[in-house]
């Protein structure tokens, strides 16, 4: 059975509560029993899913707003310190709490699978999530991104399993106690936060540090940056590792595309097992098999797993089809560091005999000053290309940095690309590029999301 609510998180107020890791820790506390209230910049299908489980969801943010009897202020990394909500909290001496050690609470007392790396997070996370409960173990789950409806990014379940989406864009992944964790790839990003590899792999090395005595680390045994972190862990947590090379535990075999789906081939504790993936390229099939070896490692059965794993079709913005207009296929991606965007290029090239066109938007000005000539280097893989301006999420602007980098290096690769200052402008400038059979992907982890039904809408005229 699942624990109780931590008493001090009874009366919790959380700042930015729509955002998709705290509205995941609000779910679950609501479902545990607490008298949630929180706010955020806009109101949104996700806030509306908390108020119908009974959570206080004010719009803006305002000192008022933060009520006497809260026993805690949870917030995350994005909250700057002149949040008025904050600047209360402190005056009324209300404890203020970090998502990520409010996310480590919920663990307590459970048997905690925790997914990192830089790419794939989400998709592994739900992968498990949705399996485990295919096969009735009903695990409680935090992850970064909703499987099917506002809300669903987090759910307090009844069963041992506590399955979540570890963070390691601001270290708050060194807070959690995995008995299983996985760690899928191991690159350079979040500029911001990290100034070199030799800092990546410190803050993955205490990571792994932290799974629990008798506990496994499941790692790619494919990608450098993960051979590097086992070779530098030394054998100091028992690890079992995937992918397609000769010396994986789980070796890969094979990996079928079949359209928008796969057949994933693995030769696991000596005996090859097949099963289905319901989401298109082979980055997708890896992570299914990682969300194998984990679910192996905890104890269920792989050949109970393996099958389930088919249950799962998807995240919200990860390769998600908005929909079909004049023969066209508009399908969201939240890709946004380069090697998800070849990653991503590379599977719709494989899903679709058309060709792929895509609308791009970067994000955040430290990410493209670092990785703007490798982002336009993977535009080159589109037919075509259309770059909006920077979504500047967190960052202040970085003189000098803008679209413009992605654009030079993409046309110095031979793509063609466009650049649309405009978010509004976008839908002609695709309708004018796209032919019955094109697929049109939009790009991007910021609001770029918002274009696939406008370009569905203007295709359709």
């Amino acid at each position: 059975m699942a624990p109780g609510l931590p008493t001090a998180m009874d009366r919790p107020h959380f700042i930015g509560i729509g955002g998709a890791g705290m509205s995941g820790i609000a779910k679950i506390l609501a479902q545990r029993g607490a008298k949630v209230a929180g706010s955020d910049a806009k109101d949104s299908p996700t806030a509306e899913a908390l108020r119908a489980l009974g959570a206080t969801v004010h719009i803006g943010h305002a000192a008022e707003h933060l009520a006497d009897d809260a026993t805690c202020v949870v917030v995350s990394s994005a909250i700057r310190a002149d949040n008025p909500e904050l600047a209360r909290a402190a005056e009324l001496g209300i404890p203020v709490v970090h998502r990520s050690d409010a996310l480590a609470r919920l663990m307590d007392g459970l048997r905690p699978i925790a997914v990192a790396g830089t790419h794939g997070k989400t998709t592994t996370t739900s992968m498990l999530a949705v399996s485990l409960a295919e096969l009735g173990l009903t695990p409680s789950y935090a992850i970064g991104g909703d499987l099917d409806a506002p809300g669903s990014n987090a759910q307090h379940g009844e069963g041992e399993i506590f399955v979540a989406e570890a963070d390691e864009s601001d270290r708050s992944f060194h807070k959690y106690a995995p008995e299983v964790a996985i760690v899928l790839n191991v690159e350079l990003d979040h500029h911001a936060n990290y100034g070199s590899m030799e800092d990546i792999y410190d803050s993955f090395r205490t990571f792994a540090d932290r799974i629990v005595p008798g506990g496994t680390l499941v790692i790619s045994a494919d990608h450098e940056g993960a051979r590097e972190l086992t070779r530098r862990l030394d054998g100091a947590v028992r690890t079992v590792t995937y992918g397609e090379s000769q010396d994986a535990d789980v070796r890969i075999l094979s990996i079928t595309p079949h359209g928008l789906k796969s057949e994933v081939t693995v030769v696991l504790d000596g005996a090859e097992l097949t099963f289905a993936v319901s989401v298109p390229g082979s980055h997708y099939a890896h992570n299914a098999v990682a969300a194998l070896a984990a679910g192996v490692a905890l104890g269920v059965p792989a050949a109970e797993l393996a099958p389930a794993l088919a249950a799962y079709t998807g995240v919200k913005r990860r390769l998600q089809l908005k929909g079909e207009a004049a023969g066209v296929q508009v399908v969201d991606s939240y890709a946004h560091h380069p090697t998800e965007m070849t990653a991503d290029l590379e599977a719709m090239r494989a899903g679709t005999e058309g060709r792929v066109l895509v609308v791009f938007q970067p994000h955040l000005f430290s990410r493209t000053q670092e990785l703007g000539k490798e982002m336009g280097e993977a535009l080159a893989l589109a037919d075509e290309s259309v770059v909006l301006d920077i979504y500047p999420a967190r960052e202040d602007p970085i003189p000098g940095v803008t679209s413009e980098l992605i654009i030079a290096s993409a046309r110095a690769a031979g793509a063609e690309v466009q650049p649309v200052h405009d978010k509004a402008g976008v839908p002609e400038a695709v309708a004018g590029m796209a032919k019955p059979g094109d697929l049109v992907l939009t790009m991007g982890a910021g609001d770029v999301t918002d274009l696939g039904p406008r370009i569905l809408e203007r295709l359709s005229k």
